[in-house]
């Protein structure tokens, strides 16, 4: 009882300004602003995508004069959970770019075939189609987002000094995958293969195909044992938002390191070794199921530390004391 009333104590000293993860935000929805801006005539929506800034940032500022007037953990948790949900919006937007851009597929497909001598997100299922295999796929694919929530209510209840500082590293970095994908429109194996023939594919050639997912969104069947509980749950969620867009890098490899580069941070060893199963397998099922290329997870892993570093960087700069 009394850690559910300290959620709603006020707090002595509150945050004045915005959060390090509102500026970011700031910062995204004033980059894509100007490249919508600079393709105005080709977007299919624009007022529409516009608009839609305008509430976001109402909403971030309607929340921000909340916490003001009650500044607690609880409606500091409200602000991060508003941009968390947020995503979801952000993330279709980067198709509706994509859709005006050249498709860069043929370039990974090639690259991935002189680096591996093949396609791995072609021949991993095949290779690997039991049911246990392709269930244990399923699974660590749709972990993902329960991961980010283990890691925010960890973070949130057992480490509340860092839960800003964990917030900011996961949102910024999800920000800054949304413009590497917004500038560089690969659509994935499961969208890509169709589109040039499976012939092709299996012989190795890899051709442009300009926009061509911005009237064709036809893709591959998820690969794997088709009655599996969590390969229904792939499915749906496919069904339900997946768009020929955000290859590479993967954001789920991406983000889903930066969530144990969290838990090293946190330094419990039993939510390490709790999400340890399911990240692996989370980073292997993004090729299984034909969402990404290698190249992707390589991209994921290396834009990761990247990011997480940076971030905990220019943290640290902040903190610093002038001299």
């Amino acid at each position: 009882m009394k850690k559910l009333l300290s959620l709603f104590t006020l707090e002595r000293r509150p945050v004045k300004g915005l959060l390090s993860f509102e500026y970011a935000l700031l910062g995204y929805i004033a980059i894509t602003l100007v490249i919508l801006l600079f393709l105005y005539t080709r977007i299919e929506s624009p007022e529409t995508m516009i608009w839609g800034r305008l509430r976001v940032v109402a909403l971030t500022a309607a929340l921000w004069a909340v916490y003001r007037l009650l500044p607690c953990r609880f409606t500091l948790l409200c602000r991060v959970l508003l941009q968390l949900a947020m995503l979801s919006w952000w993330y279709p937007e980067t198709y509706e770019f994509n859709c005006v851009l050249p498709n860069l597929d043929h370039l990974f497909a090639s690259w991935e075939q002189s680096l591996f001598g093949c396609q791995p997100s072609l021949l991993f299922s095949r290779h690997f189609s039991h049911p246990i295999v392709s269930e244990l796929m399923c699974l660590g694919y749709v972990s993902y987002y329960p991961m980010i929530v283990a890691i925010a209510i960890y973070y949130y209840f057992m480490r509340p000094e860092k839960f800003v500082s964990a917030a900011n590293i996961i949102l910024t970095s999800f920000f800054l995958y949304y413009i590497i994908y917004i500038l560089v429109p690969v659509a994935g194996p499961q969208y890509y293969y169709p589109a040039i023939g499976m012939d092709a594919v299996e012989a190795g050639h890899f051709t442009s195909v300009g926009t061509y997912f911005a009237t064709h969104t036809e893709a591959l069947a998820t690969p794997g044992w088709q009655s599996g509980f969590f390969y229904d749950m792939v499915r749906a969620a496919h069904d339900a938002g997946e768009r020929p867009t955000a290859a590479f890098p993967s954001s789920h490899v991406g983000v889903s390191t930066i969530v144990m580069l969290l838990a090293w941070r946190a330094r419990s060893r039993s939510l390490i070794l709790g999400l340890l199963p399911l990240y692996i397998l989370l980073c292997l099922s993004t090729v299984y199921i034909y969402a990404h290329y290698a190249i992707d997870v390589l991209g994921g892993w290396i834009s990761a530390v990247i990011f997480y570093f940076a971030l905990i960087g220019i943290e640290k700069t902040k903190r610093a004391p002038c001299r």
